[in-house]
C-alpha cells in the first residue's frame, strides 16, 4: 500500500489570515494521524507565510508517523531540518517568492550543491528525496546526487488528466520504472486528488507515498477531514 502523508500548510494558512491558533496546526496533525494519515508534510517558507518554523519544531513531539519537511535548502532551511530532525527531508527548488512548487531540480546542473547538502541530511540520520519532473535523465540524475529517494512533480499529470488525457501518466511510469531499477525510492505530489489519484497510483509501480494538501483540504471542506483521509486510503490500496 502507498502512504499517504497530509501535507498542512493550507491549514496554517487559514490559521494565519486571522492571526491567533485557529485552527490549531498542531492539533490538526494529531488528528489526520488519528484518522489513519501515514504521515504529516510541511513546507515552510522563508517569508513564514503560511507554516512556520516554529510550528516544524512544535510538530516534531506529536508526529508519530512519518515527519515529511519539504523545502528549498536555503540556510535557514538547512539549519531547521537538522534541528528538527524528521523522518525524510524533500529538497524543492522553488524561488522565495512562488505561490507553491512548480518545477522540479535539474539534477545534473545542481549536481554538486545536492550532493553536499544531501550528505549532510544523512549524516544527520533523515531521509532524502529530491522533487523532479518525470524526465528520464533527471532521474538519472537524481542517482548521481546520493539521495535515498525522488518524489516525482505531478502538476502535468493531474492537469491533462482532468481534461482526459490519461496517457500522462505514461512518462511517470516509465519514470517510476527507471528509478525502481536505479535503487530509488518514490514518492509523489502535487495536484493529486480524490479524482486522479487511483489512476495515478495503479499505473505507478514502486510507489512508496504520496503528499497531498490543497487537494485534499479542499475536498474537507465538503466532506469532512476524517472522512476524506479514509477515501484515500481506500484509493491507495
Amino acid at each position: 500500500m502507498t502512504k499517504l502523508s497530509v501535507n498542512i500548510n493550507k491549514i496554517a494558512t487559514l490559521r494565519n489570515s486571522r492571526g491567533g491558533n485557529v485552527p490549531n496546526v498542531v492539533q490538526f496533525a494529531k488528528d489526520v494521524q488519528r484518522f489513519g494519515a501515514e504521515g504529516v508534510t510541511i513546507h515552510p517558507r522563508p517569508d513564514e507565510r503560511h507554516i512556520r518554523y516554529q510550528d516544524a519544531r512544535d510538530l516534531k513531539p506529536i508526529v508519530y508517523t512519518e515527519y515529511n519537511i519539504e523545502g528549498n535548502p536555503v540556510d535557514s532551511f538547512m539549519k531547521l531540518v537538522l534541528e528538527v530532525k524528521p523522518t525524510q527531508v524533500t529538497l524543492v527548488p522553488d524561488a522565495e517568492d512562488a505561490i507553491t512548487s512548480n518545477a522540479g531540480w535539474d539534477t545534473i546542473k545542481h549536481k554538486d550543491f545536492l550532493v553536499d547538502v544531501i550528505k549532510e541530511f544523512q549524516q544527520n540520520g533523515i531521509r532524502t528525496s529530491v522533487f523532479v519532473d518525470p524526465v528520464l535523465k533527471q532521474i538519472e540524475g537524481a542517482k548521481e546526487t546520493g539521495t535515498d529517494r525522488i518524489e516525482l512533480y505531478t502538476e502535468s499529470f493531474a492537469h491533462q488528466y482532468s481534461l482526459g488525457h490519461k496517457n500522462a501518466v505514461k512518462p511517470f511510469a516509465e519514470s517510476a520504472e527507471l528509478a525502481y531499477k536505479l535503487g530509488l525510492g518514490i514518492n509523489a505530489g502535487h495536484d493529486l486528488s480524490l479524482e486522479n489519484i487511483k489512476f495515478f497510483k495503479d499505473h505507478i509501480p514502486n510507489l512508496l507515498e504520496v503528499s497531498i494538501g490543497h487537494a485534499l483540504i479542499a475536498e474537507s471542506l465538503y466532506l469532512g477531514i476524517e472522512n476524506v483521509v479514509q477515501m484515500y486510503l481506500q484509493k491507495l490500496k
